[in-house]
C-alpha cells in the first residue's frame, strides 16, 4: 500500500466508522494528510487531539481542494444535503466513497447531484461497528477481518473501484462486490431487522411497567447480549430504517409470520414442534459460526 498512499483524505463524519477508517489507514502508512468535516465542533476537536485527523476543515471548498478520496461516514439521512454541498467543489479525479448501511438511497442521491463526477463514486458499506458512537469509539483495528461490500455503478471507473478496494484491504478488511438491491435486501434481514427488534424489545419493556429498573435488575447475560445493539445511535438507525423501509418492512412481515407460527405452537402446547424450530435455528447458527472464520 505504501507505493500509492493518499496525499489527502477527507472524512465527512468523523465518528466510529470514519474515525476508524482514518486510524487504520494512518497505521498502514497509506495516507499523508487527513481532513475532517463534521457538525460537532467538540467531536472534531477531540478527533484532532486524538490524532485521528490532522486538520478541521473551515469549509467544504477548502476541505475538498486537492483531495484524493472523500469518505462519507455521516448518518445516511444527511447524504442528500452533503452531496449538494460537496458537488460544486469536487475535482475531476477525486474519488468519493461512502460507508452507509443502505445503498439505494445513497446511489439515488449521487445520481441527483454528482453528475459528471458520478464516474468517481464508489458506494460502499463496511460490515463493522459497535454500539458506541463518536470519535471516542474509533479504533484502528475495527475493520480487521471484517467484510466491506462495494456496490459500484455501471458508470464507476475501474481504477476508482480498485483504489477503494485497496484502501479497505489496507484497513484489514475483506472486500466483495454486489448489486445495490441485493445489498439492501440482505442487510435488511441480517442487520436492520435485528436492530429494530432490539430497540423494540427495550421500548416494550419500558412501556410495560412503571418500574423498568426493577424489572431489568433480574435480566441476565442473554438479555444483555440480545439487546446490546439497542445502545446504538438512535439518529443513525432512524435514518437507516427509513432509507431501507421497503426491504425492512418485508422482513418485518416475515418475522411476524414466524412469531405467529410460534404462538400457534405454544397455544397447542406442541413441544415436539417447538423443539424442531429451536433445533433448526441452533443448527443454522452453529453452521454460520463455523463458516464465519
Amino acid at each position: 500500500m505504501t507505493q500509492i498512499p493518499l496525499n489527502k483524505l477527507v472524512i465527512i463524519g468523523v465518528g466510529l466508522i470514519g474515525g476508524s477508517f482514518a486510524m487504520a489507514l494512518r497505521k498502514a502508512d497509506a495516507v499523508r494528510h487527513i481532513v475532517g468535516v463534521g457538525r460537532s465542533r467538540e467531536n472534531m476537536q477531540r478527533a484532532l487531539e486524538q490524532g485521528v485527523i490532522d486538520e478541521i476543515a473551515e469549509n467544504m471548498a477548502s476541505a475538498l481542494e486537492n483531495a484524493d478520496l472523500i469518505l462519507l461516514a455521516m448518518p445516511v439521512g444527511q447524504t442528500e444535503v452533503i452531496m449538494t454541498k460537496l458537488a460544486p467543489h469536487l475535482q475531476a479525479d477525486t474519488i468519493v466513497t461512502d460507508a452507509g448501511s443502505t445503498k439505494l438511497d445513497v446511489v439515488t442521491a449521487a445520481r441527483n447531484h454528482l453528475k459528471e463526477n458520478l464516474k468517481n463514486f464508489v458506494p460502499g458499506h463496511p460490515i463493522a461497528g459497535a454500539e458506541q458512537s463518536g470519535v471516542r469509539a474509533a479504533q484502528h483495528d475495527l475493520y480487521t477481518g471484517k467484510h466491506v461490500i462495494l456496490t459500484p455503478l455501471k458508470e464507476t471507473r475501474l481504477d476508482a473501484i480498485e483504489k477503494t478496494s485497496i484502501l479497505w484491504q489496507a484497513c484489514g478488511a475483506k472486500v466483495s462486490q454486489m448489486q445495490v438491491e441485493a445489498h439492501d435486501e440482505i442487510l435488511a434481514a441480517t442487520s436492520h431487522l435485528p436492530h429494530i427488534l432490539a430497540f423494540a424489545l427495550m421500548h416494550h419493556l419500558h412501556q410495560s411497567t412503571d418500574n423498568p429498573e426493577n424489572l431489568l435488575r433480574f435480566a441476565g447475560s442473554g438479555f444483555r447480549d440480545f439487546t446490546r445493539i439497542a445502545s446504538s445511535s438512535p439518529e443513525m438507525w432512524r435514518d437507516i430504517c427509513l432509507a431501507n423501509r421497503k426491504a425492512l418492512l418485508k422482513q418485518m412481515a416475515k418475522y411476524q409470520d414466524e412469531l405467529q407460527s410460534l404462538q400457534a405452537i405454544l397455544n397447542n402446547g406442541d413441544g415436539k414442534a417447538l423443539e424442531k424450530v429451536f433445533s433448526q435455528a441452533r443448527e443454522m447458527r452453529e453452521d454460520w459460526l463455523k463458516n464465519k472464520h
